[in-house]
């Protein structure tokens, strides 16, 4: 939010320097009106750099741009003239502003998945940007400085334009902000703290949006047990405890399918959700999950003995809706049982 804040702090000192120029003009308040608005994008920018989990710094690259840019400015208008200073800015705005349409239209279909309407309406917002940008530059090119009074209808358009902007930009951003808050606080719900695996409740919500898909079939459910778990706390302390839980888990994710569902209920209970398959694809993946626990050690600090752990998996029938997950739990949980009364590191199947 600080990102954006200073990119709209820039983009409105522009404006207000250019409203206080009164026209096109070689002078102080000239050259960095045009770095603010050159500088207003690179914000924004970094800001979405930072959205997206990158940590990148402010001040640096826009300290940066303000430098070069404004070098540049003094260097084309005594080289080329005022002309070529003001075809820069609209240039290197519509340059800049059509690298971040690209961006934007890219994360759509890879990293912003997750945000696919509110990234098309900011990709269309961009695009005006850039297009009008471009206009701007053609006509400077063609017309010279004239084609910036305000009395000619392509300025007024362009003005009309960036003043509705930005008054829906900046709620516009907030209102992305407050989406991408709101979907952490509902995956921070729907999961184990220490696992990161589904709990209940996000395990139930998944399962539902299944079985609602017109794509859905019966589908088998796991339930994986830690064998002799309280001897491994008693034995080795909690913090290796849950280094145990943590590594059950990991395999889980990598043993499993891409559209299988793992969770933790708790405890040194897993849940994992089979769909899409049939009863031996679900055997042949319990046997999976059993051997990969059994022949992975687990390193123990402070100790040369690597520590080894087993599973007992008891395997529910197969269950066609959202509402019958207590019955399929009960299910796997009684099999589970009769794994761990016959030995335990074993597969159980519910009886159909």
């Amino acid at each position: 939010m600080d990102f954006f804040a200073m990119g709209n702090l820039l983009l409105g000192c522009a404006y207000v320097l250019q409203l206080a120029e009164g026209g096109p003009a070689w002078s102080l308040m000239s050259v960095v009106n045009h770095t603010f608005t050159l500088a207003s994008p690179v914000a924004y920018w970094l800001g979405a750099m930072r959205f997206f989990g990158h940590s990148v710094p402010l001040w640096r690259p826009l300290l940066a741009v303000a430098v070069t840019y404004s070098a540049a400015q003094v260097l084309v208008q005594w080289s080329l003239g005022p002309v070529a200073r003001y075809a820069m800015l609209s240039g290197m705005s519509a340059l800049l502003f059509l690298v971040m349409v690209i961006t934007v239209i890219y994360g759509v279909r890879t990293f912003a998945k997750d945000l696919y309407g509110e990234m098309l309406f900011f990709a269309a917002l961009i695009s005006g940007i850039c297009v009008l940008n471009a206009l701007k530059f053609m006509k400077l090119l063609d017309g010279g400085l004239d084609a910036l009074q305000m009395d000619r209808n392509f300025q007024l358009v362009f003005y009309i334009y960036m003043s509705s902007l930005a008054t829906v930009l900046p709620p516009s951003i907030v209102w992305l902000v407050l989406r991408r808050l709101t979907d952490d606080l509902r995956n921070l719900a729907a999961r184990d703290p220490l696992t990161q695996l589904l709990n209940r409740r996000g395990l139930t919500e998944a399962l539902q949006r299944y079985f609602n898909s017109r794509k859905a079939v019966p589908a088998h459910l796991l339930m994986v047990d830690i064998d002799h778990f309280k001897r491994i706390n008693d034995t080795y302390g909690h913090p290796i405890g849950d280094a145990v839980l943590c590594h059950v888990a990991e395999v889980l994710r990598t043993t499993v399918r891409g559209g299988d569902l793992a969770g933790r209920f708790g405890g040194e209970e897993f849940v994992v959700i089979c769909l899409d398959t049939d009863v031996l694809g679900v055997m042949h993946l319990a046997e999976r999950l059993r051997a990969a626990i059994e022949n992975q050690a687990i390193q123990v600090t402070g100790s040369d003995h690597p520590l080894h752990c087993t599973i007992t998996v008891g395997v529910s029938r197969h269950f066609a809706n959202a509402h019958v997950l207590e019955d399929a739990m009960r299910e796997a949980d009684a099999a589970l049982y009769r794994g761990k009364a016959a030995g335990r590191n074993r597969i159980e199947l519910a009886p159909s």
